[in-house]
């Protein structure tokens, strides 16, 4: 079901998924997506099925989690009101890259390749301030999970020069 409202919209606004676009460029966006209400416990993407949309979050978290070489899910993030998540499928036209899980009721907004694609096709200069906007949030992504690789990679050297001068302990 397509959605609009004045809250919507402010919300929507204030993420930054929409940052840059006109009012009318963010009206057409806004018409495109569809309303999608979750249990807390419901699984909504799940890792390596094929993905065809991308969900802003507006109300409830989620977890994110990936499967180890172990086959057991390991927690890597928690999404919330005003993240999106999903995008990567639509841009790498690859297969969904994690599994989330409401840990909340949760409320997403969907926009779907197609509609995207109707995005690109009415609106160009709009859609690239969208693309724009999600590429600016990959990067923050990356940024973080480097941080946290450094972080873990300089544990794991404090603990091995721990061992190799004190072995035993």
């Amino acid at each position: 079901m397509a959605v609009s409202s004045p809250e919507l919209k402010a919300f929507l606004i204030d993420t930054p998924f929409f940052g840059g676009l006109s009012d009318t460029s963010l009206d057409l966006l806004i018409a495109m997506l569809a309303e999608r209400r979750f249990e807390m416990g419901a699984v909504v993407v799940v890792e390596g099925e094929p993905g065809r949309s991308m969900y802003i979050v507006q109300s409830g978290e989620l977890v994110v989690s990936k499967l180890g070489d172990s086959g057991c899910a390991i927690d890597i993030n928690r999404l919330g009101p005003g993240d999106f998540f999903g995008e990567m499928t639509l841009i790498g036209v690859q297969n969904r890259s994690a599994t989330l899980v409401a840990d909340s009721p949760l409320v997403l907004y969907e926009l779907t390749a197609r509609n995207l694609y109707t995005y690109y096709k009415t609106d160009i200069y709009a859609y690239a301030m969208v693309m724009q906007n999600i590429n600016r949030e990959l990067c923050r992504r990356l940024r973080r999970a480097d941080d946290r690789f450094a972080e873990l990679a300089d544990a794991a050297r404090g603990a091995m020069t721990r061992t190799r001068l004190h072995p035993g302990r």
